[in-house]
């Protein structure tokens, strides 16, 4: 199952999406919740604390500059740009997303 959050700036984006990626973790699913967003706070909104949320950014920011390279797999972005918040959440920061095969 995949599940987009959109809408204007201030409407609670966040929040929702991390709510969700939460008890969806909690009732068993495997979650992987990606913040693509140009000010990524959804590793707070789930429970990572504002300094591992910095270091998110930081491992995009590598990407973003050449010192990190793409990852083609879903295994790869997340081992590469993400990490484990509370409830098994997998939070990945990235700034956008081209290709990725699913296997």
């Amino acid at each position: 199952m995949k599940i987009a959050v959109a809408g204007k700036g201030g409407s609670g984006k966040t929040t929702i999406a991390g709510t969700l990626a939460r008890l969806m973790a909690q009732s068993g699913r495997h979650v992987v919740a990606l913040d693509a967003d140009t000010n990524p706070m959804l590793g707070v909104s789930v429970g990572l604390g504002a300094e591992e949320t910095d270091i998110l950014l930081s491992a995009r920011e590598g990407l973003d500059s050449g010192e990190t390279e793409h990852q083609p797999t879903l295994e790869g972005l997340v081992a590469e740009f993400g990490t484990e918040a509370p409830d098994g959440v997998q939070v990945v920061v990235v700034n956008r997303i081209d290709n990725i095969d699913p296997g």
